[in-house]
């Protein structure tokens, strides 16, 4: 069911801790929370946003079948046209929960489905892990969360202050298997190399058969080390030895692959508890940082998301401006946009026209029938683009007329 074509520029929510991936020409959005009065909401679970890259435009359409509960911090990838979510945190507490829905739905209906009929044992409930996705398997590392006495084990970081009974809260660095094909869970045996110390608000990222690890939170520590396993082997590098300058400790962020050899870090939250709103690039091949200077000093996020869309630019969805510990109430709804690569000439020339729509409006309808199809979903892109400038401006002018 998609939202009222009258609200045509409307967008996906403010929220945090959600997932988001992409799929083809769209970005679908998931889950989170926002806060309201103080309180935190989950956001409702059978709404799925999509936001289709061509036109800019965001539909909300209703799921069916077994949802999930409403959750934050859970873990979304995306493989072969499935959605998959597993893990997160709710009313009730941590889950280890596995769901997916397929989002090359032929009829557009979006219908959930709980794994519950597969082999193995999954990891224990957690949430603010990280996954990579690699030849159809779902690699899940770390995340916070809790564990049973006879669960304890050197992967697993007890948080002191949150312990009850038989029930132990706390970090981890294990790795789990879900191989999508199989429905088969599984723990590798890792063969070699020191794995990274356990956190949870990292962030993971794959290169060819490498899954990279940045950063994280540990106790009262957050990291600023680059950790990578093979994905074949099972063999950690170790912490990797960086040449030059590099980004400062930080959680909730995110790290998302670039180009066949390149990372994109962007923003989080500092270990004095600052929103992070810098950007930096790391070259597999001179295993180097860069920051970008270009990138705005005004817009921080942390507890966002980052997907790498069609032409190598890196959509950034949701997430807070401020600290969430301490002033939660800076959820975001809007998607910044980082181009990390030259755009194609077509691009180029298809945002052209869409700018000047009004000066070329005689000449457009003479274009070729396909081609007119992309440019009037251009139109609509550059349309929906300043409408939500002159919202946002509008926005801000009321806000400090009712400051003054």
């Amino acid at each position: 069911m998609a939202a009222d074509s009258a609200e045509q520029f409307c967008v996906a929510e403010e929220r945090s801790g959600h997932c988001a991936v992409v799929d083809g020409n769209f970005l679908y959005v998931w889950g989170g929370y926002v806060s309201i009065e103080e309180n935190e909401v989950y956001l409702p679970n059978d709404e799925l946003w999509i936001y289709e890259m061509d036109s800019g435009l965001w539909t909300m359409h209703l799921m069916e079948g077994e949802l999930p509960t409403s959750m934050s911090g859970s873990c979304g990838a995306s493989i072969n046209g499935k959605l998959y979510i597993f893990g997160g945190f709710d009313d009730k507490g941590y889950s280890n929960r596995l769901y997916y829905v397929n989002l090359r739905t032929k009829n557009g209906t979006y219908r959930w489905k709980k794994i519950t009929n597969f082999k193995g044992q999954p990891p224990t409930p957690r949430d603010k892990l990280s996954c990579w996705v690699y030849k159809d398997r779902l690699i899940y590392f770390g995340g916070y969360g809790c564990r049973k006495h006879n669960e304890l084990s050197d992967c697993f970081d007890v948080h002191d202050a949150f312990w009850e009974g038989q029930i132990f809260w706390g970090w981890h660095n294990d790795v789990h298997v879900f191989d999508t094909t199989t429905q088969t869970w599984s723990q590798p045996a890792i063969r070699g190399g020191d794995p990274p110390q356990p956190r949870a608000a990292h962030t993971c990222a794959v290169l060819g058969n490498k899954g990279y690890i940045f950063g994280g939170r540990v106790l009262q520590t957050r990291m600023n080390d680059l950790h990578c396993l093979n994905l074949d082997t099972w063999t950690w590098s170790g912490r990797i030895n960086i040449t030059g300058e590099k980004p400062k400790d930080r959680s909730w962020h995110t790290l998302t692959p670039i180009g066949d050899d390149r990372l994109f870090l962007f923003g989080g939250l500092s270990s004095d508890n600052v929103p992070l709103s810098d950007g930096w690039i790391h070259s597999i091949t001179t295993n180097g940082w860069k920051q970008l200077t270009h990138l705005p000093k005004s817009r921080p996020r942390l507890w966002h998301t980052a997907c790498l869309g069609k032409e190598g630019e890196v959509m950034v969805f949701g997430g807070s401006k401020d600290d969430l510990h301490f002033m939660d109430t800076g959820h975001c709804s809007d998607l910044l946009i980082f181009q990390t690569q030259p755009y194609s000439l077509l691009r180029l020339c298809l945002d052209c026209i869409g700018k000047n729509a009004t000066l070329l409006k005689n000449q457009i309808p003479c274009l070729p029938s396909k081609l007119l199809q992309q440019v009037l979903k251009k139109i609509t892109f550059w349309a929906a683009v300043n409408h939500r400038q002159e919202k946002k401006a509008e926005t801000e002018r009321q806000s400090q007329l009712n400051t003054t």
